[in-house]
């Protein structure tokens, strides 16, 4: 019998992975059909406990579970590895996106860079630490989570307070993305605003009897246009730049000969480190009611919360960890993770992950299975025995 060898027992665990469709409910469509995470998580915890993880299944929704599997270690630290167990949507999708094609060195299909590609890495170490009848350094909690994708990271705020409930502490935690294994010590905090414009309806030949809705509308939009404006060119606290703000849906009218009662737009507003999200907010709903003022605005906080920026000091110790194994330097990110629900649950945060951001989302989506290995080489440092006992062996 020809034994497998880690590189490619990691590409049939993620081709596996790529197969099974993980499309986040509020994405899906025609080809994906009435997808969500349940598949992929039911999955995850018997491929857990078949390594011989004490495993937790979380309803988060209905069919839509995190999956909690903790593997004892041979030291008292424990350390965690959240990857999120959604996708984006595939209805843009060329040939099959769960059909994984392993071509030229890359793994094509939806989720292999975002981020079904972290799991593979650490599923095979832990087969071959258990084939060799070893254990990890670190007790490891091993996380997936619904909803990161879209939908206010359901799922990630679950987890924090279900950890929050335990009696453990967490020393390092690692959120999964392509950041083509740099460690990620930053990226910033989000707000959204779902603002609907009430106007009056009227015959559109005679306009002045009404109020236009979209008209109010196309006000406030100039007005927050000039708000990104004056927040870009202001003064960043960190590395990471300003906050900024930018208005990226919108829909009003019922018929051409119509004036519109009703306007909505959505305006997505990015927090940068030093920034009060809920202070933000209501400066927003000032400038927005002033802006369209005598009209009545409504203004809802899309998913009922906004996150601060994430931001870990690079100097900390998980950062230079991982920065020293995969000989690079910190790096900051543009896009938003899962970070943003943990706070302090973890003494060290970073994130961290094979693959680029730019090959996720796309048409196409695909991994270089170098960077697969990479990740792998990385993790194996930091996983396997040698890290310091600091932290209490929690009870499950």
């Amino acid at each position: 019998m020809v034994e497998t060898s880690g590189q490619e027992r990691r590409t049939d665990l993620l081709v596996e992975m790529i197969g099974i469709n993980s499309v986040n409910p509020l994405q899906t469509g025609p080809r994906s059909g009435s997808a969500n995470e349940e598949a992929f998580a039911t999955w995850l915890a018997a491929r857990c406990v078949d390594l011989g993880a004490t495993v937790t299944v979380d309803p988060v929704e209905p069919e839509r579970p995190n999956v909690y599997a903790f593997f004892e270690g041979s030291s008292d630290v424990t350390v965690c590895i959240d990857v999120h167990l959604d996708t984006v949507g595939v209805e843009h999708c060329e040939n099959d996106p769960f059909d994984a094609i392993v071509s030229e060195g890359r793994i094509h299909g939806r989720g292999s860079v975002d981020t079904k590609a972290t799991l593979a890495v650490v599923l095979e170490l832990l087969e071959q630490t258990r084939r060799d009848g070893r254990q990890i350094g670190p007790n490891l909690l091993l996380v997936g989570t619904v909803g990161e994708e879209i939908g206010g990271l359901t799922g990630a705020y679950q987890f924090q307070e279900w950890i929050s409930k335990q009696d453990f502490s967490i020393q390092d935690l690692i959120v999964a993305e392509p950041t083509l294994c740099r460690p990620v010590h930053g990226h910033k905090g989000a707000l959204g605003l779902e603002v609907t414009v009430h106007g009056k309806a009227a015959h559109s030949s005679k306009p002045e009897l009404g109020h236009n809705a979209i008209v109010i509308a196309s006000r406030i939009v100039a007005a927050l246009e000039q708000e990104h404006e004056r927040l870009v060119q202001g003064h960043a606290l960190t590395a990471m730049g300003t906050g900024t703000l930018s208005v990226t849906e919108i829909t009003g009218g019922s018929a051409r000969n119509i004036v519109p009662d009703k306007c909505a737009f959505y305006a997505g507003r990015r927090i940068a480190p030093g920034e009060d999200p809920y202070a933000v907010y209501q400066d927003l709903s000032t400038l927005i009611t002033e802006a369209g003022a005598p009209h009545q605005i409504s203004i809802e906080m899309t998913y009922g919360r906004a996150s601060q920026a994430f931001y870990t000091n690079p100097e900390s110790s998980l950062i230079q960890d991982l920065a020293q194994l995969a000989e690079t330097s910190p790096d900051l990110a543009t896009y938003g993770s899962n970070a943003l629900a943990y706070g302090d649950i973890a003494s060290n945060i970073a994130v961290f992950g094979p693959g680029s951001i730019d090959q996720a989302h796309k048409s196409v989506e695909w991994i270089d299975i170098a960077q697969i290995d990479e990740a792998a080489r990385i993790y194996r440092s930091w996983l396997l025995p040698g890290r310091a006992a600091q932290a209490k062996v929690p009870a499950f």
